[in-house]
């Protein structure tokens, strides 16, 4: 059912003409506040499709045309609902002219099932509010009554257009059927005021009350012990009631499964990211901490060579990447280069000016451009570069074939002045910290955020560590990256790196979900901060991750008070809702259909971003990924495929990224140069230039691929 209720949600929204917030709950009457935009529905699972269209269209309705005002001190609510449910209906099928087929067959099926209880009594003996709320839901199929007055009062009702002529009307129905009630003969007649405004009837039968004469008054006043005895026991007046309507609210209640499960909508926590990051001064700082810790060990306890250099090894293998990889950045600067220009003449305007062109004057006779042109480059947009890495344990075996195409973009960011952040997701960095004595102890954190009913739960221990940045220097951006290259190395050659990563830095889960609820603090500050229009967000990592659960007040039957406490996710009933944009978006059951709701809230809330996955594939793992994505459509499987078998990578345009590519992590790994051993065979070295081949079309594509968003 929980399809449906989405169905129905959007059949509101449509109705409505703005992105209202439809919800549908356990509760016995339908709900709108005016002021969130928000409608509240109940659970009518037992209604039929016809009824529950019109139940939708009706509280529509309501949300459009009534507004928030309380008149219970003015007319009881019953006879004020009779009213302004005829204004608010005509004015629905007024506006959407097919709506009013819904109505009929809706109002139908009630009538035929008896929801007004009117089968079995006469329509002669019910009240003026009864009958008017019979004959403008059911009259169609039914022969209401009226008297000539009170066909004056119907057409006071059905010419009402705004909402406070609802309300005098509402005034003029209830005092007609409290006369009616109390047996008072006089007639209630709809009369108007100086400026056709609807006025209540006033008592014509005998002379007002200012004209009596003053004797008359003191022959018919009461004594004092009468006036006592009145003042104790004051004469009650009955109240009229609609009973229709009552008939029909308590049948409606029999529509509605109160022991179904209601949707859930959930919302990402309104973080605190200042929390959560680690900052690029802390991060280097405890890494700058760990190196010369273990170095001045080796300097104290290693007497035979105390001035060994414990990085060697790894800077040397980092400084023989740096000058291979120019090759492949200057390459990439000439591809942006070429596609931003191309791109700019694609767009640019040609246009006459008012000043002749002398070399064409002879041509005047056959000739009418015989005017200068201009051609406008427009100015291209200005970008940056967001870059989420996943620092999960899975990714020892690729982090540092990962870190060299990630070195490779920044290399290349810089050369082109484009800004840059890279973080890495963690729950490690937060988990432990130095005590006085120099000893690692449990971290205690607090949340980043303060925890509301139905926001998602995010972990005290999750962190993002800020690796690099644009924003410092080149010597210090330097010493960074040859700081992360030595850790990714020793991940990589755990059993033969003299020395080992710092604590604090060490592979940790996959907390990919909280990343991206991360981004939206991070992306608007990201613009801010250095004035770009668009961002090219990209999410590297090896694997999925868990849905993230939700905080819910919980009250157990041995507890006095509601306790928050967090819940799974259920993927049948568990909805991501953005108020601001008013959207909701469906999760599925797979773990990896929880992060692309995510993503989607981010491509709908940030539209002026690029979201570009990439995905690290190991061997086995490419043809189950692509029927993960690609189930429902088998040409953009077969096109994945092809691609794989031919470049070990591919494209997805169904994963939720604007560009999701999967990756060989075995291609990933293989070095492009182009060497052989002396003394090689034809054979030998026709399989080694075949291999950096390969490899040199595997890097240029995916990273070209990114230039072009760029560019």
């Amino acid at each position: 059912m929980a399809v449906q209720q989405e169905i129905k949600s959007q059949l509101a929204k449509l109705l409505a003409t703005e992105d209202i917030i439809v919800e549908h709950k356990n509760v016995p009457t339908a709900q709108f506040n005016v002021h969130t935009r928000e409608l509240l529905l109940p659970l009518w699972e037992r209604a039929s499709n016809t009824v529950y269209d019109m139940l939708v269209g009706h509280e529509v309705g309501h949300a459009l045309f009534t507004p928030d005002e309380n008149m219970a001190a003015e007319v009881p609510a019953q006879f004020l609902n009779v009213v302004e449910d005829v204004r608010i209906e005509k004015l629905m099928k007024r506006k959407y002219l097919g709506i009013a087929k819904t109505f009929y067959r809706g109002y139908n099926e009630l009538h035929n099932k008896d929801f007004f209880e009117v089968n079995d009594q006469d329509i002669n003996d019910l009240n003026l509010a009864d009958r008017v709320n019979l004959h403008y839901k059911v009259g169609a199929f039914l022969n209401v009554p009226f008297s000539d007055v009170e066909k004056e009062i119907v057409q006071v009702i059905d010419k009402c257009e705004t909402f406070p002529e609802a309300k005098e009307a509402a005034k003029l129905l209830y005092a007609y059927c409290k006369d009616q009630l109390n047996g008072e003969k006089q007639e209630a007649q709809p009369q108007k005021g100086e400026q056709g405004q609807l006025e209540l009837p006033k008592n014509e039968e005998g002379p007002q009350e200012e004209e009596v004469d003053s004797q008359e008054k003191e022959d018919k006043a009461p004594d004092a012990k009468s006036s006592n005895d009145s003042a104790e026991e004051p004469e009650l007046k009955e109240e009229p009631e609609v009973q229709t309507a009552d008939s029909l609210e308590s049948h409606l209640q029999d529509l509605i499964n109160d022991q179904g499960v209601e949707n859930v909508y959930l919302q990402v926590p309104d973080l605190d990211v200042d929390k959560i990051i680690a900052t690029n001064e802390e991060v280097h700082a405890e890494i700058d901490r760990s190196w010369k810790q273990q170095q001045d060990y080796i300097n104290i306890h290693d007497t035979l060579n105390p001035d060994r250099n414990l990085f060697e090894e790894s800077d040397a293998h980092y400084d023989q990447f740096k000058r291979d990889a120019q090759k492949e950045v200057n390459y990439l600067v000439k591809e942006f280069e070429c596609k931003k220009a191309a791109s700019a003449y694609a767009r640019a305007a040609t246009s006459r000016t008012g000043v002749l062109d002398t070399s064409k004057l002879h041509t005047y006779k056959f000739n009418e451009d015989i005017f200068k042109k201009i051609t406008v480059l427009p100015d291209g947009k200005n970008h940056g570069l967001v870059f989420i890495i996943d620092w999960s344990g899975s990714m020892s075996g690729v982090i540092l074939d990962t870190i060299k195409q990630l070195y490779n973009l920044i290399w290349f960011c810089n050369k082109v002045s484009i800004p840059f952040e890279v973080y890495a997701f963690t729950n490690e960095w937060a988990r432990r910290e130095l005590d006085d004595n120099g000893t690692w102890q449990p971290r205690d954190n607090e949340l980043a955020y303060e925890p509301q009913e139905y926001d998602f739960r995010v972990e005290d221990n999750f962190s993002l560590m800020n690796l690099f940045s644009s924003k410092v220097r080149s010597n210090e951006l330097e010493h960074q990256l040859k700081n992360v290259w030595r850790i990714c190395y020793s991940f990589s050659n755990t059993y033969y790196t003299p020395y080992s990563y710092p604590v604090r830095l060490c592979l940790s889960g996959t907390p990919l979900n909280e990343a991206l609820m991360c981004l939206h603090k991070i992306l608007p500050r990201f613009q801010k901060e250095n004035d770009v229009e668009k961002v090219q967000c990209i999410v590297l990592t090896d694997g999925e991750a868990n849905s993230v659960p939700y905080h819910v007040m919980v009250k157990r039957d041995w507890e006095d008070d509601w306790v928050m406490r967090e819940r799974g996710l259920n993927p049948r009933t568990c909805f991501l809702r953005d108020r601001k944009l008013g959207k909701v978006y469906k999760f599925g059951w797979s773990w990896h259909q929880f992060t692309e709701a995510l993503i989607n809230n981010l491509k709908d809330k940030f539209s002026s971003s690029n979201f570009i996955g990439i995905r690290v594939l190991r061997q086995g793992e490419a043809s189950g990924f692509m029927r993960r994505y690609c189930a429902e459509d088998m040409k953009e499987y077969e096109k994945c495929l092809r691609e794989w078998r031919k470049l070990k990578t591919f494209n997805i345009t169904n994963g939720g990224y604007d560009a999701y590519f999967g990756l060989s992590s075995n291609a990933l790994a293989d070095d492009s140069e182009f060497e052989v051993k002396e003394g090689a065979t034809k054979g030998q070295i026709k399989n080694a230039f075949v291999k950096s081949l390969k490899t040199k079309k595997l890097n240029k594509k995916v990273l070209g691929e990114f230039v072009s968003l760029v560019a």
